[in-house]
Parts: structure tokens; sequence; C-alpha cells
């Protein structure tokens, strides 16, 4: 009888495992993060989980991330503008706003570090 309990517990939790992986993965393909740098309007910066499906921004994106992929360079005032258009275009996708985090934004701008 014991072994049956320990078979079927262990059913569950294979379940259980599984439910969460499919989670996880559906949660990386539709959704995304926005770090906005801590800056003279949003001095303690923010982080701003949103449905990016439909989007083709990256999972773990930033202004300044975007401006370094392009050719434009990151400065102020492309800063000002990127986070302008992009809080524009996920404002009514937001799931929810969360601290600054200096680690996603580092992953944002591959390690780089930009000044405010």
């Amino acid at each position: 009888m014991g072994e049956i309990n320990k078979k079927n517990q262990n059913a569950s939790l294979i379940r259980i495992n599984i439910y969460i992986l499919i989670f996880v993965v559906i949660m990386f393909f539709t959704t995304g993060i926005f770090v906005v740098q801590p800056i003279g309007a949003l001095p303690e910066g923010a982080s701003i989980v949103y449905w990016r499906l439909g989007t083709s921004m990256p999972f773990i994106t930033s202004a300044d991330g975007m401006l370094s992929k392009s050719d434009a360079g990151v400065s102020i005032l492309g800063r000002g503008i990127a986070l302008g258009t992009i809080l524009g275009k996920i404002k009514d996708r937001k799931i929810v706003s969360l601290p600054y985090s200096r680690t996603l934004y580092l992953i944002s701008t591959g390690g780089r570090e930009y000044e405010n």
C-alpha cells in the first residue's frame, strides 16, 4: 500500500513540474520586462512586466539596450525619445511595475552601464 502512495506522489510531482515548465515557457514567449534606468523624471527607476506578444521586443530590454544595438548610440536625447516611444507602446500592455533592477538593466545592455 505504501509503495502505491509513493508512486502516486512521484507521478503528482512529475505532473506539477511539467505544469510549471509549461507555464514558464508560455510566460517567456508572451511577456517581457522593460527596465527604466533611474533618471530625473523617474528617480527610482522601474522594471515593467508587460504582454510583449506581437511587439518584436526581446524578453528583457531597456531604452539603453535598444539604443546600444542601433547605429544611433546611447545619448540622453536618444534615451528620452526611446523611453517615450516604448512606454507609449507598452502602456496598455502593462501587467505590473516592479522596482528597478540593476541586474536586469545590465542584462538588457549586454553588461554595459550608461550614465544617467
